[in-house]
């Protein structure tokens, strides 16, 4: 029994374990969803003749729900079962599908509709993850962790960003957006299904200290501030949360906003062309994620992974102007393959450098930061994107990273820092064994 998990490859140890089986194929399910959700939506939008404002505007209400709800979600997964959370959520997804569903076969679903279910779904995920991130350490033995990771990352682009949106723009072609909503709904059941019966099997095979994710001094706010204090005392966390954040703000509007129109009005595509190019960027994603979790982690681990973004943007700089899908599929590709292979490696050095007792706010700090600007750029993009066209917005998100990744890298002296910090495949970073006194254990 003890030897079956080392005759697998290293990248699917996890899958050893029953209930990480469960919690993966739950999330599996989960995101390819999410997938048949984001193209269904867009298709909804066009149906209703919304302009790319109607969809900035329901975007951003999105993500205005994740920012609110994922620190207090960070906080409330170290003080509730965190399989509970994920079967609450998982069942109110389904009541929002479902009933999205019934209001576009019936003709009823109005564009404020979606607006409103947005900001539903937004607060739902800014739970989610939290929780599945305090889950995952409670049922994969610590040496696992980083294959679990992997998994994850190697998921989240096949089947949200690849597998969902094709099946959903076909399911789209010959069908009704009604049909695809219940196809998200259906998906989202079975995810329950499995959520339960994870919930039901245990503890599991692997159970962290006792103490672990307990955080009752000072309140939920306490702890979220005590997370907060370690940010920006961390000049290599706090400099590339910040990078990230303005990436956020240049990338995610123009990609989740004028992307569609850029799809339908430069290459006469529609919703299943534009899945299409969305699946670029999942194919890319999961290619960039397996490629680096492969290889072994550069010692110049945060100069590499800030470069990786930088450069990984530059393509979409075209976006604006070409009027082949082809070439826009390249695009999200190369943009997907470099982005996520620079999150492996961050994931990597969170894992390593962060203290545990810290892990949990700093992930969820990380959920934060990285989301916190995500609004404006849904919000921005739509309006921007028609005021100066395409082509501009789109070129300023290739180009912008360039310069402001050079700034935090040497700013936050990062190159001084891992070479101080070095981080070889076995050994553990001194700086994450540091006490930090008052701080209560939390684990994420």
């Amino acid at each position: 029994m003890t030897n079956a998990p080392s005759r697998l490859p290293r990248a699917l140890r996890p899958f050893a374990g029953l209930r990480y089986r469960l919690l993966a194929s739950a999330l599996a399910l989960s995101l390819f969803g999410g997938g048949v959700w984001l193209v269904t939506l867009v298709a909804s939008v066009w149906a209703l003749g919304g302009t790319p404002t109607d969809l900035s505007f329901i975007m951003t209400g999105n993500a205005i729900g994740m920012v609110v709800a994922v620190l207090f979600g960070g906080a409330l997964a170290d003080r509730v079962p965190q399989q509970a959370i994920l079967v609450v959520v998982e069942s109110a997804r389904i009541v929002v599908s479902v009933t999205v569903g019934l209001l576009a076969a019936t003709g009823l679903l109005q564009v404020w509709h979606l607006a409103v279910f947005g900001v539903v779904i937004g607060l739902v995920e800014g739970v989610f993850y939290p929780a599945y991130s305090a889950l995952l350490p409670r049922i994969v033995p610590p040496e696992h962790l980083l294959a679990a990771n992997g998994i994850e990352g190697t998921l989240r682009p096949l089947a949200y960003q690849a597998a969902g949106p094709a099946i959903g723009g076909l399911v789209l072609a010959a069908t009704s957006p009604a049909v695809a909503f219940w196809v998200v709904s259906a998906s989202q059941a079975l995810a329950l299904a499995l959520l339960l019966v994870l919930r039901h099997r245990g503890t599991g095979e692997h159970v962290p200290d006792a103490d672990a994710g307990r955080a009752d001094r000072g309140g939920i706010f306490g702890d979220i501030g005590r997370g907060f204090a370690y940010m920006v005392r961390t000049p290599w966390l706090l400099g590339t949360l910040l990078y990230a954040s303005a990436v956020i703000l240049l990338m995610i509007g123009p990609l989740e906003v004028l992307l569609p129109f850029a799809v339908r009005d430069q290459a006469g595509g529609g919703a299943a062309e534009f899945a299409f190019v969305l699946a670029g960027f999942g194919v890319g994603s999961a290619v960039g994620s397996l490629t680096v979790a492969s290889l072994r982690l550069p010692r110049r681990y945060l100069t590499v992974m800030n470069l990786l973004w930088c450069f990984g943007l530059i393509p979409m700089a075209l976006l604006g102007v070409l009027d082949s899908l082809w070439a826009m599929f390249a695009v999200t590709f190369v943009v997907g393959a470099l982005s996520d292979a620079a999150g492996v490696i961050w994931g990597t050095i969170l894992q390593r450098r962060v203290p545990t007792e810290m892990l949990g706010r700093v992930s969820s700090l990380d959920f934060f930061v990285s989301l916190a600007l995500m609004p404006v750029s849904m919000a921005l993009a739509g309006p921007i994107g028609e005021a100066v066209g395409f082509p501009t917005v789109f070129l300023v998100a290739g180009i912008a990273p360039i310069v402001l990744g050079t700034v935090a890298i040497l700013a936050f002296r990062m190159p001084r820092d891992e070479i101080a910090h070095p981080l070889s495949n076995d050994a553990i970073d001194p700086e994450s064994q540091e006490t930090l006194g008052p701080v209560p254990p939390i684990h994420g």
